[in-house]
């Protein structure tokens, strides 16, 4: 169990040869559910893209690949996730489209009002309190700039759930959770998407 812990505690912050490992498993692990999280972004043509919590980088690729006159910064706390990320887009970091950087999301350094569209895919639950991180989002957007957040977990599955009792620092979070602190942090016209037949949630909202 001690093992175990350790292993899935990484998902917080990814760091040494488990958090590698961690971080190897995510870009394949979670690629079905970014993916059906990105087809909801159907008439945005983003310019700037910041991709928060980018753990190994994949989404950010795929984002690069779906908006191919767009350039992408994907943010992650974890050095372990900025050099798998910077790894995976090293072709795009050269061609001047992308660029990977260690940040903090409760205390963004990035230029304000700069970006149309922030991702957060399999993120939040880590985040040192919405209302703050989400205004720290809202700083960074333009103006009419969009805010998608996209979750494994609708803050009710069991399995998600247990992971919560095990990871120091995790929560999950329902879809009115989520839309109660957008709201609070300024953001308007928010809406979401619950899978068919699986607990993943998309929200996106306009700030």
């Amino acid at each position: 169990m001690g093992l175990f812990k350790d292993y899935v505690s990484q998902t917080r912050k990814p760091e040494g040869f488990l958090g590698k490992m961690m971080v190897n498993g995510m870009n394949g692990g979670h690629a079905k559910m970014a993916d059906w999280g990105m087809s909801h972004l159907r008439s945005i043509e983003p310019a700037e893209i910041v991709d928060l919590g980018c753990g190994g980088g994949r989404n950010a690729g795929e984002l690069l690949i779906r908006y191919p006159l767009a350039h992408v910064t994907a943010v992650d706390y974890s050095e372990v996730s900025v050099e798998k990320a910077a790894a995976y887009n090293a072709d795009m970091i050269k061609r001047g489209r992308c660029e990977v950087m260690r940040g903090d999301v409760s205390a963004l350094t990035l230029p304000e009002e700069k970006y149309d569209l922030a991702t957060a895919f399999e993120t939040i639950y880590f985040w040192p309190g919405l209302a703050q991180c989400f205004a720290q989002v809202a700083k960074v957007l333009k103006t009419g700039g969009v805010f998608m957040i996209v979750n494994e977990s609708d803050g009710t599955d069991e399995t998600s759930l247990k992971f919560e009792k095990i990871i120091d620092g995790m929560k999950c979070y329902t879809i009115e959770e989520i839309e109660e602190a957008l709201n609070g942090a300024g953001f308007s016209k928010v809406r979401s998407d619950h899978h068919k037949s699986r607990p993943w949630i998309t929200v996106i909202a306009r700030k």
